[in-house]
């Protein structure tokens, strides 16, 4: 008999699928939106100056790049303020205060104003999750759109209430695959780590980061299969209607 007595979800690609907005905003005839990101930046410091979409350009790939460097290296998402005050440096430019808030809030509500599509199934499976007493908690690292804005995108489509607990890599500090993110999901379950199995598209942070603490991990592949020829998780999830019966098996 299982012992598992918690389950902890990836976002991007688990619950959420990544980019699937970007049809809809094309179709809307908006920019994509990396192209936004820097329409953004452009139009706000040309308030005041008089800087080039090649140099902005510029600035935003190495501020990227720094994001997925220390992303990947110290399991830190820089936050979006800090990527704009990085970016803002870069361009030896300074912003209102006013002006940097405005920037910093349309790029985090970027994806709230067209929801990205969420995973086909991911409501049922939740319910019979739920309904087996198993609690449910949500593990994510922040990219542009921080914790309240996917706690935003969850509510949009009903989701928010089947999770009891958040760890979002902007409010917790870390992010996949750091022990403390599993750790804490687990505490504010209520649950010991041997009694958690997260799911996830990523083996380096979805897979290993649980089991290095002794919780369980299974690979969901369906969107993006990230496991790799290699990959080392409990168990394999396809299509959510067989999520349930894989956590019972563990």
């Amino acid at each position: 008999m299982s012992n598992i007595k918690a389950i902890s979800f990836d976002l991007w690609d688990t619950i959420l699928i990544d980019e699937s907005d970007e049809p809809k905003r094309a179709a809307a005839g908006m920019l994509s939106k990396p192209k936004q990101r820097r329409q953004l930046v452009f139009e706000i410091l040309n308030r005041d100056s008089d800087v080039t979409m090649e140099a902005i350009e510029s600035a935003y790939m190495v501020t990227d790049a720094a994001f997925r460097e220390i992303w990947y290296g110290r399991s830190i998402t820089l936050d979006v303020p800090e990527r704009m005050r990085i970016l803002l440096k870069g361009l030896s430019c300074e912003l209102k205060t006013t002006d940097f808030d405005e920037l910093v809030r349309l790029h985090e509500e970027m994806e709230v104003g067209c929801p990205p599509d969420i995973v086909d199934g991911i409501e049922d499976a939740l319910i019979a999750i739920q309904g087996a007493g198993i609690k449910i908690g949500v593990i994510s690292d922040t990219i542009f759109s921080p914790g309240r804005c996917l706690r935003e995108l969850l509510d949009h489509y009903g989701l928010l209430g089947y999770f009891e607990c958040f760890v979002f890599s902007d409010e917790h500090g870390f992010s996949k695959p750091k022990a403390s993110c599993f750790e804490a999901i687990a505490t504010g379950l209520g649950v010991d780590v041997s009694e958690l199995v997260h799911i996830g598209d990523r083996q380096e942070k979805d897979i290993v980061g649980p089991q290095a603490i002794g919780a369980k991990a299974i690979l969901f592949p369906t969107i993006k299969d990230r496991g790799g020829e290699n990959c080392t998780a409990d168990a394999t999830c396809h299509n959510y209607k067989n999520l349930l019966e894989i956590i019972q098996g563990l």
